[in-house]
């Protein structure tokens, strides 16, 4: 028997405590796991952390703070009508309403005598607010983690930010965690806020830190990855640890490792393509695609079509989901990049879409994933440019059924 689970040293959702991977910004020579401890030994200083979706910036949080003092919430936790501080109260199962009895004793008399004769009583309701949840946090050495703060209503944002100053002056410690470019303004911009706020920026993943996590993790069960199917490996993961952690655990049951002992490495490049395709099989993906490649309603209008071959025709909606699915795959696809992979798929097909019915049919896809639920802001168009805000969408694309 190997000495660990495969479901021990990956973990996609969880805390991988054999795969765990420290890394150095390229900004400072200093690991984040520092300058998060820094940040959070600054009294009266609250924590902006800014980094791609799905790169760890939780697990960060939880490796320097610890699990048993992190109080973790998200944009979407505020979205309801409760106020800011009874919704942190919730979390943590403080009381925030109750009774308190009071007895008023007649004068002279001494405790031990109180009958119903000389004394009264009476209760009274009270409200937990902002500094009972305060100094709750700061007695149990807590850390308020407000993960995708950018999903807050925005003027939510702006009175989160506004608690947050007079908090942090009371000692309490909060990071915010929000995407690049949804840069949580409310918190960064906020000229109250400034002169207290500590910085972190987290880089997307390179291919050399991926690597670390699959190298790492099938030697601890004792198996080899040879450098090159670990890079393919890194290089599918999208600059997403999670993603890498969860291919890795799908490689390792598709190859059955945690009774299959005789297996010592990984050489065969198509157990890793079945382990992309199997990783995708419970992705939430399948309806998200299907409606966005259906496009706006037509009116009656019949679309263009193109041929693409073997009988497939296709719009230039279908086209557009095609086209970010291509080689190479990355999350920050700019207009023109569209544009050449649209071409490069219609090949010498005459009347190809311009870049004007381009940008046209993303806008019109954008104005659907506005106006749909959460689970379908899975990209999000911006100054041109298509930012994909989950790896696992995109991943699903290239690798999925659908």
């Amino acid at each position: 028997m190997r000495k660990y689970l495969s479901n021990e040293v990956f973990k996609p959702g969880a805390f991988p405590k054999h795969t765990y991977i420290s890394r150095v910004s390229s900004e400072f020579a200093y690991t984040y796991e520092f300058r998060l401890k820094q940040a959070l030994n600054t009294s009266g200083f609250l924590t902006s952390i800014i980094g791609p979706s799905k790169t760890g910036k939780t697990v960060l949080c939880e490796k320097v703070i610890g699990l048993e003092n992190l109080v973790s919430l998200t944009g979407n936790d505020f979205k309801g009508a409760l106020p800011f501080w009874t919704t942190i109260a919730n979390r943590v199962g403080l009381a925030i309403e109750g009774e308190q009895l009071h007895t008023n004793m007649v004068a002279g008399e001494r405790i031990e005598g109180i009958t119903e004769s000389n004394s009264s009583s009476f209760r009274e309701k009270y409200l937990t607010g902002k500094d009972q949840v305060i100094d709750y946090f700061n007695k149990n050495k807590l850390v308020l983690v407000l993960d995708d703060f950018h999903y807050a209503p925005e003027e939510t944002q702006l009175d989160m930010s506004y608690q947050l100053k007079d908090a942090i002056r009371k000692e309490f410690k909060a990071i915010v965690i929000s995407l690049p470019h949804r840069a949580d303004d409310a918190i960064r911009k906020n000229a109250d806020l400034s002169g207290r706020l500590s910085l972190i920026n987290i880089e997307p993943w390179q291919i050399d830190s991926l690597k670390e996590i699959a190298i790492t993790g099938f030697n601890t069960l004792d198996i080899n990855i040879n450098d090159e199917l670990a890079t393919f490996l890194a290089a599918e993961s999208l600059t997403s640890p999670q993603l890498m952690q969860s291919i890795c655990l799908s490689l390792s049951l598709l190859l059955d490792l945690d009774t299959n002992i005789e297996i010592q490495e990984i050489t065969n490049r198509n157990d890793l393509i079945n382990a992309f395709k199997a990783t995708t099989i419970n992705l939430p993906y399948k309806d998200i695609v299907k409606r966005l490649k259906s496009g706006p309603p037509t009116r009656g209008q019949q679309r263009k079509t193109y041929s693409i071959g073997s009988g497939e025709e296709v719009d230039i909606y279908d086209l557009l989901i095609k086209a970010l699915a291509l080689d190479p795959p990355s999350t920050y696809i700019t207009l023109d990049d569209v544009k050449v992979r649209i071409d490069r798929i219609l090949r010498d097909i005459p009347g190809k879409p311009d870049r004007n019915k381009i940008k046209s049919a993303i806008e019109q896809v954008q104005s659907i994933i506005n106006n749909s639920e959460a689970i379908y802001q899975v990209f999000e168009w911006k100054d041109d440019v298509i930012y994909i805000l989950d790896p696992l969408f995109l991943f699903y694309l290239r690798w999925g059924s659908y």
